[in-house]
């Protein structure tokens, strides 16, 4: 009997060694988590002060690209628009189609052996082609027609942009290969249509063509800035 009682004491006492090392564990285990959160946190506050230095960086390649057009382009008789949030470079197609047309009118060539190579003379020889991930040759129409006819005719003539300054007749073929890995032609239809100076809608001004430039990972940039706004 006194054996008996023996063997359920010593049973006892090896639970009772058992349950403190099981809790030790699971301390040990809470502290490796906890661990693992604070080293966490830091490599993300430190990922979260890169992006904000990438972001400024982009950013002021923004501006001073901008500036750059500026002091290109202002005392040009080309009669070209700067929009100075994005610098797309914007002017009416009366320059280069007739209306309802996408064929580049005679003095259209003109124009645009005058403005391209001023144009990627400002993107690509000043130090921001490493920052240009597109160049954006975009169309425009007006409400008249139906949107698939007006798609059509904007594509066509962005595309008849693209197709002269790629041709052997553009002038400058130095810089069509440089053109060439960053070109991409764009058809708005009239989804994107422009106001006169009393905000009413204008025919005139929503029929053009646009030149614009994309930084590199320049949405995820945005996104991110976003973001990082609102903690």
């Amino acid at each position: 009997m006194i054996n008996k009682y023996k063997k359920l004491f010593k049973g006892e006492q090896d639970e009772g060694h058992f349950w403190p090392s099981f809790t030790d564990l699971l301390t040990a285990i809470l502290l490796c988590f906890i661990l693992i959160f604070i080293i966490m946190m830091v490599i993300k506050s430190f990922q979260i002060e890169e992006m904000k230095r990438t972001i400024d960086q982009i950013m002021g390649v923004r501006v001073n690209l901008i500036e750059d057009l500026n002091d290109e382009f202002s005392d040009s008789t080309l009669g070209i628009e700067i929009d100075e949030q994005t610098g797309a470079m914007i002017f009416n197609t009366d320059i280069l189609f007739e209306f309802d047309d996408a064929v580049l009118k005679v003095e259209a060539f003109e124009f645009l052996d005058e403005f391209v190579p001023a144009y990627l003379d400002v993107l690509l020889e000043r130090g921001y082609e490493d920052y240009i991930s597109e160049i954006i040759i975009e169309g425009h129409a007006d409400r008249t027609g139906s949107y698939l006819y007006n798609l059509e005719l904007s594509q066509a003539r962005a595309y008849s942009v693209a197709e002269y300054i790629l041709s052997e007749d553009f002038p400058y073929q130095n810089i069509q290969q440089h053109l060439k890995e960053k070109l991409t032609v764009n058809g708005k239809s009239y989804t994107d249509g422009r106001t006169d100076e009393e905000g009413n809608y204008s025919h005139q001004e929503s029929r053009r063509v646009e030149f614009k430039f994309r930084l590199k990972d320049e949405e995820i940039l945005e996104a991110t800035r976003d973001l990082l706004g609102r903690n």
